[in-house]
């Protein structure tokens, strides 16, 4: 098949997975494999004072005393680490074995190992650690107000300011200045398959690790650091993995290197599979923020000056905070104009387990806030939502708060009003705010808990959000990556893909073969994505942050050009070529001068430049571009609120497999509800409370609406046939648009997320 992009292909690995031939980590079983877990801390700050090992477990074929002596388990502590005892990453801070101290709940402290998995828990449950507690910080405000110091000098992982124009010269001079504050918590990813490892790893052969991860190279250099080996005697292979969503960015690094660690003392494989209850409460969530808006406008809507305060709660180590915070700081004035932006942001520590990434890392948290926010200015300049972003959506030739220009075609205002014409929005907007203004039921807030006799009247609103997400690494990331894809003809005419990425359930191996078909002009069947081994592949950077498509699915483009032009070059093939010369020429090559081998590596588009210290310039390739339209009904008698219709409208460039493009807003707008109106993590003494899916609510299909998506293309002249990232976007503007659909169907604004009915309760009272 040839002209592959644009066509909704079926999934490269779709038959293994439907068949059940694709082997996940948990499928897999090596010979005197051993099985590992975790002994885990239970306080959120203190030193160790001791660990001792209590009464074996029970032996259960009898045995002579009927326990299992201890001596029969492989036991790893911080002192069996033989390279450096942190986990390779940004700051290095977490270790892999707390050795004196903790610094949050579930942090590992010793490692078992035995060939029966069951009479692991009991040895597990068997280990006894005495603590020296000391005080701990428990939230962001906490730490900001530095009621104890347990990070650096101030708690503070990072910051950036973002500075454009003069702000301080703006607010004497403004018809308005509009301040609000926003908050939003912890999401857990919640992906299918839980976090998986197996190790080998002695003196002789070095270490190999096979897991479910999105980022191999990770996972390759953190386990350099910690066995103290050279790289090339490290290897790791991605297995099938079953979802990541931000979740199996960094943290397979750590459960890696507790196989490893295992599996190097007791000279056996080791597996480590978490189960659901122990990802949940020991691996990275969402960031939880508090931001704070100081807006100055003029009587007729435009904008004059936004100063932001952007916080993320880092939890206990560093992690991936600095980029979460960085893309949270660029995304928080949005899609606008604004001649004077100031925005400061930090991420501080607590003592509660590392928040890592999830699907849009910052950009949901500072989106979320600004598009709650800029319904509050414009209901106090007095014009519509729609009408005040109008007059301030950025266009072609303006920048962006990073003084970064617009080169592309922005079309927001076409955009909103296909999105508005989809949802029938204005008509809604005036036939809910009729409706419930003639309910007899009045909502008032912080009154008497008076209920009517009657049930009271469902309450219907409707609203919207519009934002822009960035594609690829932030600012001069990409080039410090210097991403490098390889792809190899086969004698036969086949091509292999050889890239890094990984295929997590988002297509990439899908979208890599239709590329490289579309490039080459060959069959969609020809081409082989090889499955992502450190071994084999070279390193295309992590599967994080919109690149795959955009970044990595260029490189692929022209690795394999690069083939063609070498086929071309040697007189073998012409420039216009069959299917069958293509593969002729391959065979000839091959016969001639051996391996017929292309790489590409990543370069930046022309005129693209980054200033790290000031944090200016053009912070990404491009910017996808969305409105989305939220539908609601509020149950005063319950205080529940539910998303009824979902209609997004974006513009991604060039649209590669329409299936899995639809099916990734889908889902990420199904998750984007949950945050929203479900996953409400409740901590507890710095500890997740209700780590188990019986108490940690997701939505259902019962609880979601349609999901109704279309695509406006506008090809981006260096994506891969036009193409831009699309994974993270719909995370982005699902909350706020459903927030100000809640307020228009209730009169009151909440401006915290996830809004749980009794949150709604608190502020919303049925009176008659």
């Amino acid at each position: 098949m040839t002209n592959a992009l644009g066509k909704p292909i079926p999934r490269k690995e779709g038959r293994k997975k439907v068949t059940g031939a694709a082997l996940y980590v948990d499928d897999l079983k090596f010979e005197g494999m051993l099985h590992g877990v975790t002994v885990r801390s239970s306080i959120a700050r203190g030193r160790i004072k001791s660990i001792s090992f209590e009464q074996p477990p029970a032996d259960p074929t009898g045995g002579d005393s009927g326990l299992i002596p201890w001596h029969e388990f492989t036991i790893v502590t911080a002192k069996d680490i033989p390279g450096e005892n942190y986990v390779a990453l940004i700051l290095n801070d977490q270790p892999y074995l707390a050795d004196e101290v903790v610094n949050h709940p579930e942090e590992p402290i010793v490692l078992l190992a035995h060939h029966d998995k069951y009479l692991l828990e009991e040895a597990r449950r068997n280990v006894r650690i005495e603590y020296e507690e000391m005080p701990s910080l428990l939230s962001l405000e906490d730490s900001l107000a530095q009621k104890e110091i347990i990070w650096g000098e101030d708690n503070v992982f990072k910051k950036f300011l973002v500075n454009k124009g003069d702000v301080d010269d703006v607010w004497a001079r403004a018809d308005f200045v509009v301040e609000g504050e926003y908050e939003t918590g912890a999401q857990e990813q919640l992906y299918i398959e839980t976090n998986g490892a197996i190790a080998i790893a002695n003196k002789d052969e070095g270490v190999t690790v096979w897991g479910s991860m999105q980022c191999p190279y990770y996972v390759h250099k953190a386990l350099i650091k910690l066995f103290g080996l050279p790289e090339e005697r490290i290897r790791v292979i991605q297995t099938e993995t079953g979802g990541g969503f931000g979740g199996k960015e960094e943290y397979p690094s750590l459960i890696s290197g507790h196989a490893a660690l295992l599996a190097w003392k007791s000279g056996k494989p080791v597996k480590m599979i978490y189960d659901r209850a122990e990802d949940m409460v020991a691996t990275t969530k969402r960031h939880p923020s508090r931001s704070r808006h100081k807006t100055a406008v003029t009587k007729d809507g435009k904008l004059l000056a936004m100063e932001i305060d952007f916080v993320i709660d880092g939890g206990a180590y560093c992690t991936l905070s600095p980029v979460v915070l960085s893309r949270g700081t660029i995304h928080a004035a949005g899609p606008y104009s604004c001649p004077h932006v100031r925005i400061h942001s930090r991420a501080v520590a607590t003592n509660v387990p590392p928040h890592g990434a999830f699907r849009g890392f910052g950009a949901p948290q500072s989106i979320f806030a600004l598009e709650r926010h800029l319904d509050r200015v414009a209901k106090t300049v007095g014009i519509s939502p729609e009408e005040f972003r109008r007059r301030n959506f950025i266009k072609k030739g303006e920048t962006t708060a990073t003084n970064q220009v617009i080169r592309e075609n922005v079309d927001l205002e076409g955009l909103m009003h296909r999105a508005f014409e989809l949802s029938d929005y204005h008509a809604k907007r005036e036939q809910f705010a009729e409706e419930n203004a003639g309910s007899a039921d009045v909502l008032v807030r912080h009154g008497s808990k008076v209920r009517t006799s009657a049930l009271p009247a469902m309450r219907k609103g409707i609203g919207f959000a519009t934002f822009m997400h960035g594609a690829g690494f932030t600012g001069s990331g990409e080039v410090y990556l210097q991403s490098v894809v390889g792809a190899e003809a086969t004698a036969d005419g086949h091509v292999k893909i050889l890239a890094a990425s990984t295929e997590i359930g988002q297509g990439t191996n899908t979208i890599f073969a239709q590329i490289a078909s579309e490039a080459l002009g060959i069959d969609y069947d020809l081409i082989e994505v090889v499955q992502p081994d450190t071994a084999q592949v070279p390193n295309s950077g992590p599967t994080v942050a919109s690149r795959t498509a955009m970044i990595v699915g260029k490189l692929v483009e022209s690795a394999v050009r690069g083939l063609k032009q070498t086929l071309v070059g040697s007189g073998l093939l012409k420039d216009r070529f069959s299917q069958i010369e293509f593969q002729n020429a391959c065979r000839k090559y091959i016969e001639k001068f051996g391996k017929l081998q292309s790489t590409s590596q990543y370069q930046p588009p022309p005129g693209v430049r980054w200033d790290d210290e000031k944090y200016e310039g053009d912070a990404y390739g491009a910017f996808a571009w969305a409105v989305y339209v939220a539908e609601v009904s509020y149950d005063p008698l319950t205080f529940e609120a539910h998303v009824d219709d979902f209609v997004a409208v974006q513009e991604v460039g060039r649209v590669i497999n329409p299936t899995l493009a639809a099916g990734q807003i889908e889902g990420g707008v199904a998750q984007a509800i949950g945050f929203t109106l479900y996953e409400n993590v409740v901590w507890q003494n710095g500890r997740m409370a209700n780590g188990q899916m019986t108490n940690y609510i997701m939505p259902t299909a019962a609880d979601l609406p349609p999901i109704r998506v279309y695509f406006e293309e506008n090809p981006y002249a260096f994506g891969p046939g036009g193409a831009k990232g699309i994974g993270e976007l719909p995370m982005d503007g699902p909350a706020p648009a459903i927030l100000n659909a809640i307020e228009h169907a209730t009169g009151v604004s909440f401006n915290r997320i996830p809004l749980m009915p009794e949150l709604i309760n608190d502020a919303l009272v049925v009176t008659k």
